[in-house]
């Protein structure tokens, strides 16, 4: 427990010059003072192995400030006697901080990288000792144990988050992890269906209990989450649009949850195809009738894809009817997330403006989106190049009739009218 003493007004900063007597408290407590010497104002705080810690001010309510923000930390666990602080103490503390402001899946994420990879080879470090050579060493012993580059590079992703609080806690001066060169991240090459590899799924899908499903992530490339929490309330057949408003995602104890969607950016509005309606339509329809054979014992939630009782779909069942499917049509395995790559690849070979698909998609960003489908880009580059020597093949011959035209004007024969 942390006890301070603190002056009650902020207008006396002139009392205390010439002064460099404490005022007068309790063992144990902290407090504030001006420190002549150096013509400082100074609080501090008791930790709780006993030690001091000392914030500096122009003002007495500088140093007041900042020994709030200091005992206010305090209570959340993140003030601790830095100069012995480990990695793994900082990390622990810096993870549970972050368990309420984060989704429920990424903390779980953060949790394993600390847990499994940081701490084994970092977490003796005392946070203020650590340096670039540990980190360097961190990635190299990762890379070597067969981890990819692209995982650690995330490991480096949550690093630099934490150091970046820590100097923020001021914990530490500065973050090491910035003169370090994480590992390139490995190229991923997406599977994405062909426009008549899709059709053939389709096909295929025909009479499928989940054909709506497969349709609407073929067209709209929706992410599996995203369309397995999807309500019809979310459904507006008259706009034929649907809003994606949140998305299923696991807990630490492997369960699904409904949460908010991945970014800002993911909460979007999507306009259907006629096709989908009409499906989406008859799918209702279908569970209408599975409503009324469950009886009393249909749990109602208002999902669009559910099981026969009405509750959510399990996600790792869906990858498994989606992977038989594939294999009745005779088509290359992929993971179900392949469907959103093979709905922008379809999108972007026809054409359509990749901002268009950014929103589709609800990237942040049109780089991401050009990034991610830059397999199609030399296509495109072909077909814009074609345009563009087609018009100026055009213009060339535009030319040369207007110079046939002033010779024979020039030799008394009358110019052809324009078309």
């Amino acid at each position: 427990m942390v006890k301070t003493i603190i002056a009650t007004s902020d207008n006396d900063d002139d009392k205390g010059k010439g002064k460099s007597k404490k005022e007068k408290r309790a063992n144990g407590e902290g407090s504030v003072y001006f420190r002549a010497s150096d013509n400082k104002w100074v609080g501090s705080v008791t930790l709780d192995n006993g030690k001091r810690k000392v914030f500096y001010g122009k003002t007495k309510k500088d140093a007041r400030e900042k020994m709030n923000k200091a005992l206010y930390e305090q209570k959340q666990g993140m003030l601790v006697a830095t100069p012995h602080q480990t990695v793994e103490q900082f990390l622990v503390q810096w993870l549970d901080g972050h368990r309420t402001s984060i989704r429920s899946r990424t903390h779980e994420r953060y949790e394993e990288y600390v847990r499994l990879h940081i701490v084994p080879v970092l977490g003796h470090v005392q946070l203020q000792k650590l340096t670039a050579q540990h980190i360097k060493a961190l990635y190299a012993k990762k890379l070597d144990e067969g981890l990819s580059p692209t995982t650690v590079n995330s490991l480096h992703g949550v690093l630099h988050k934490a150091l970046e609080d820590a100097v923020k806690w001021e914990l530490v001066v500065k973050n090491v992890s910035h003169i370090v060169d994480p590992p390139r991240r490995a190229h991923y090459e997406i599977t994405a269906l062909t426009m008549e590899q899709a059709q053939k799924l389709l096909e295929t899908a025909k009479g499928h209990n989940m054909e709506a499903l497969f349709m609407l992530a073929l067209t709209t490339g929706m992410r599996r989450g995203e369309i397995l929490a999807l309500k019809w309330q979310d459904v507006s057949f008259i706009e034929k649009t649907i809003q994606v408003r949140r998305t299923f995602t696991r807990t630490a104890g492997h369960r699904y949850v409904e949460a908010e969607t991945k970014t800002k950016k993911s909460r979007r509005s999507i306009v259907l195809t006629q096709i989908v309606v009409d499906i989406l339509i008859q799918h209702r329809v279908h569970q209408a009738e599975a409503r009324r054979e469950a009886g009393e014992h249909w749990q109602e939630r208002d999902l669009v894809f559910c099981t026969s009782l009405g509750t959510p779909l399990n996600p790792n069942k869906v990858l498994e009817r989606f992977k038989t499917l594939l294999k009745r049509a005779g088509l290359p395995d992929m993971r179900f997330h392949d469907l959103r790559h093979s709905a922008a690849t379809i999108l972007l070979t026809m054409r359509v403006h990749p901002k268009i698909v950014q929103e589709l998609l609800g990237h942040n960003q049109i780089s991401m989106t050009m990034d991610i489908y830059s397999h199609v880009l030399p296509t495109m580059q072909g077909d814009a190049m074609s345009q563009l020597n087609d018009a100026l093949m055009e213009h060339e011959d535009d030319e040369e009739l207007l110079d046939d035209d002033e010779g024979l004007a020039g030799a008394g024969v009358p110019k052809r009218p324009n078309s």
